[in-house]
């Protein structure tokens, strides 16, 4: 099968494609498939698994059931990997010591390419007194500090970014800090952020009333809710973060709310899951399941929609019996429990193949269809392989009260009743990413078209790019059977043109159908005043949503669209550069600083000295110099490389971060009540408060933000064509992905 765009056929080719140590890469994305079904198969009776296999294969052709990406990549390569996308941590211990275990739990889960959740609230607030030690707490956001310290280095070791989310309860003594905490650029860059809001807050808010912080039985202090809650607003609006989880609704309408207490989710917000919890993922593309589209007739045979869905959940179910899991933890959960998250991607093109509106009442009305085929089939096929294989070991028929299966029809339910279920939880809505683009570039989970079309620079062996145009896949289908024809504007609406109403009355049509949760972001005009913006939070939470994300173009993390500059003049190529470094004038000032590392006997002390220059003060050098012999070796390397850089001029800001991004597998310190990760994180804190003290930094940092929403840059590729969608990045130029 040909992919319908070069872009498709290079993301599959990076990241699904298997090519064993010995051998042949797979051939073709058919091959991919294959393995897969195969892999799946093996869970099934060997009498079946030939027939199953071929019904395997047919759900993937074609890219009508979209796996997630762990299960695409991994499935069937014999390498110990997890096929689980995300899992949420177990419950943070208010001991160092538990607290360093878990650490060591979350980085052993992302070595095997598992993102994971943490709720933090269970950690005692900075200044609190730790008994038996007569010391200060150092709070919640140190150890986070440390949690993203470990991301950056089991990040740097794979190809494949970290990703985590961070949560914490409105009522804790630090959400103050917690919420302003990415108001610091360097600080928590590899965690999502979402406030665990609770009905109590909602209640106080509403009320006007003052809501107390407290950490168990005691009370540290008490804020006014709407003080709290503008505050939260405030970051929001300026940073698109943190997010916002209701999690006493989460809780009210778990399947399990009788067993367990969820207090996280994954990163990107769509699990909500208990202690050691796991995300298991997979689309059902309802973009290649519309007939004549574009026509009066075009729609979803729905029974095909339902065989599709019974195949979908048993696909995920046998996927829980072959995976391997980073910690026994998990691995207990998730055959106690079998939860799967089943969803959907392509929802938008679907909706415009029919004629329909992104948030109109038609669409609204074909999403309840469509969303309601898939949860009724799903529940009625987890009852048909609990009574094949046995329903899952904490099945309780007590759970036939719960709202989700309350709400199922008569005899989806009567199977139940005699059978039982053999997966707790079932549908779930999540970005899908770096698939979506495989399959097409169709529209992602329940988003909006994002962009219809746009241009990505493609690299050429010659060391020359070319464009290539990238289009919506409802775009592309359109201009298939009408060429030129300007299609409808009624129903080809992006994700910028739609009002934040259209963003939450979708989300919410749809969180209806769902029994987890919803990846989300609601899209608003950089113009928009705050007290609209915050009002959306408000109407996400009487519309019954189980969460809000926003995104608004902003100085912290750019624009939504970036903007190429205008083409630079040809001319003839410069001549070779220089690279003679400057020589050193007689006399320099600078600072010296301290750092006493725990572990040595002897303190290390950093100089860096300035030179003067017309714009102001910038570093020329830097020495470290210590009694101890130890590392004197890398110690002077490393003084020599960073001054020559330093030397050579411009903005070096990123020496900084690149230190502060090493992490000793030994441990790290608390230095000023702030965990630091290494010697070399210490000596990168140095740089940068040297940098923030000089003139010509403060010239940087100031250019830096007037040009930030056009520098929106890849991590990856360094193109300035990164966007958020449904809370995660997304490079229009590489296809990178943070969570897809």
């Amino acid at each position: 099968m040909a992919f319908d765009a070069a872009i498709a056929s290079e993301i599959w080719s990076a990241k699904y494609r298997f090519a064993p140590p010995q051998g042949e890469p797979e051939p073709d994305v058919e091959a991919t498939w294959a393995r897969v079904a195969t892999a799946l198969a093996e869970a099934e009776r060997p009498e079946e698994r030939a027939k199953l296999r071929v019904r395997f294969l047919d759900a993937l052709t074609d890219f009508k059931f979209l796996p997630a990406g762990r299960i695409l990549s991994g499935a069937g390569t014999g390498r110990q990997v997890t096929l689980f996308n995300c899992f949420v941590m177990g419950t943070v211990p208010d001991t160092l010591e538990g607290i360093f275990s878990h650490l060591r739990e979350s980085a052993m889960t992302m070595q095997q390419g598992g993102g994971v959740g943490m709720d933090f609230s269970t950690i005692r607030p900075k200044g609190a007194p730790v008994r038996g030690v007569g010391a200060d707490a150092s709070g919640p956001l140190s150890f986070m500090d440390a949690w993203d310290a470990m991301c950056r280095t089991v990040m740097s070791a794979g190809s494949r970014r970290g990703a985590m989310m961070g949560c914490l309860r409105i009522d804790h003594p630090d959400i103050e800090d917690f919420i302003d905490a990415k108001r610091d650029a360097s600080r928590l860059r590899n965690f999502n952020l979402s406030v665990l809001v609770t009905d109590a807050f909602m209640a106080a808010l509403a009320s006007g009333a003052d809501w107390p912080l407290r950490f168990g039985d005691v009370v540290y202090r008490t804020v006014p809710a709407r003080d709290l809650w503008a505050r939260l607003m405030r970051a929001t609006y300026d940073g698109a973060e943190p997010g916002v989880i209701f999690i006493d609704r989460v809780n009210a309408l778990n399947n399990l709310a009788d067993m367990e207490t969820i207090s996280a989710t994954n990163p990107c917000g769509e699990q909500p899951l208990p202690p050691y919890g796991a995300c298991l993922l997979g689309a059902i593309n309802l973009a290649r399941l519309v007939e004549q589209p574009f026509s009066a007739g075009a729609g979803i045979d729905e029974a095909a929609l339902e065989a599709l869905t019974a195949t979908a959940v048993r696909m995920l179910d046998n996927v829980i019996d072959i995976s391997n899991y980073p910690l026994p933890q998990q691995e207990a959960e998730a055959k106690f429990k079998r939860r799967i998250g089943l969803g959907v991607t392509g929802l938008a093109d679907a909706l415009i193949f029919c004629g329909a509106r992104y948030g109109s009442d038609e669409a609204v009305a074909l999403t309840e269809r469509w969303l309601g085929a898939i949860k009724r089939a799903a529940y009625r096929a987890s009852a048909e392989l609990a009574a094949e294989r046995g329903a899952f070991p904490l099945w309780d028929r007590s759970m036939l009260t719960r709202p989700s299966l309350a709400s199922l029809d008569e005899e989806t339910r009567t199977l139940i009743t005699e059978h039982g279920l053999r997966n707790a939880c079932l549908t779930t809505i999540a970005p899908t990413g770096t698939t979506s683009l495989v399959a097409g570039n169709v529209s992602s989970g329940v988003e909006p078209v994002f962009a219809f079309s746009y241009s990505r620079k493609v690299r050429q062996a010659d060391g020359s790019t070319r464009e290539e145009a990238v289009e919506d896949y409802a775009l592309s289908q359109w201009r298939r059977l009408h060429g030129d024809t300007p299609p409808p504007e009624h129903a080809f609406v992006s994700a910028q043109t739609l009002t934040p109403d259209d963003h939450l009355r979708m989300q919410a049509t749809a969180q209806a159908h769902i029994d987890s949760a919803i990846s989300k972001t609601v899209n608003c005009p950089e113009d928009i005043s705050f007290e609209a913006f915050a009002d959306i939070y408000a109407t996400a939470y009487t519309l019954g949503c189980k969460g809000c994300t926003t995104y608004r173009p902003n100085p912290i993390t750019g624009s939504i669209l970036t903007i190429a500059p205008p083409p630079a003049p040809e001319f003839a190529p410069p001549p070779e550069p220089s690279f003679t470094l400057p020589k050193r004038p007689p006399k320099l000032g600078g600072a010296t600083y301290k750092v006493k590392w725990p572990d040595s006997e002897h303190a290390l002390y950093v100089t860096i000295n300035d030179v003067e220059e017309a714009g102001g003060a910038r570093p020329f050098e830097i020495f470290l110099n210590s009694k101890n012999m130890e590392h004197y070796a890398w110690s002077l390397a490393l003084t020599r490389m960073m001054s020559a850089v330093f030397r050579r001029g411009g903005d070096v800001r990123f020496v900084a971060e690149e230190l502060k991004a090493v992490f000793d597998p030994r441990g790290g310190a608390w230095i000023g009540g702030r965990y630091v990760p290494s010697v070399l994180a210490a000596i990168g804190d140095i740089v940068q408060q040297h940098l923030d003290a000089t003139a010509v930094a403060t010239e940087f940092i100031a250019d830096a933000q007037s040009t930030q929403t056009r520098r929106a840059l890849c991590p990856k590729c360094g193109a300035p064509g990164l966007v958020r969608k449904e809370g995660c990045d997304t490079c229009f130029e590489c296809g990178y992905s943070k969570c897809g």
